[in-house]
């Protein structure tokens, strides 16, 4: 078995996956940017919105964060993988980008 992968034939979010007389590409992890094989541990970095812990990309939770991410009114934080998103809080809905009492 000749060895393609040694060649780097896939693309910068792939990594190879040589198989007997061929090869194959696959997609890094989602917090990877670059890979050397599959899952969080294998990143050549961590996306945006990942840090390095334990040799593993992981998501970091904005929310939690000392300095608030969501700064508006009745506004709460939502923790999604590699990033986060702001809602409006119970009993409140979105009336152009301000949350008011519904």
């Amino acid at each position: 078995d000749l060895d393609e992968c040694a060649a780097s034939p896939c693309k910068d979010h792939q990594y190879c996956l040589n198989a007997d007389g061929s090869f194959s590409c696959k997609a890094c992890d989602a917090s990877c940017v670059g890979c050397t094989g599959e899952g969080s541990e294998k990143c050549k970095t961590c996306a945006s919105g990942y840090v390095k812990e334990d040799e593993k990309c992981t998501d970091i939770d904005e929310c939690n964060l000392p300095e608030k991410v969501c700064t508006k009114e009745n506004q709460d934080c939502v923790n999604t993988s590699g990033s986060y998103k702001c809602v409006c809080s119970e009993g409140f809905e979105d009336k152009d980008g301000t949350c008011v009492q519904t």
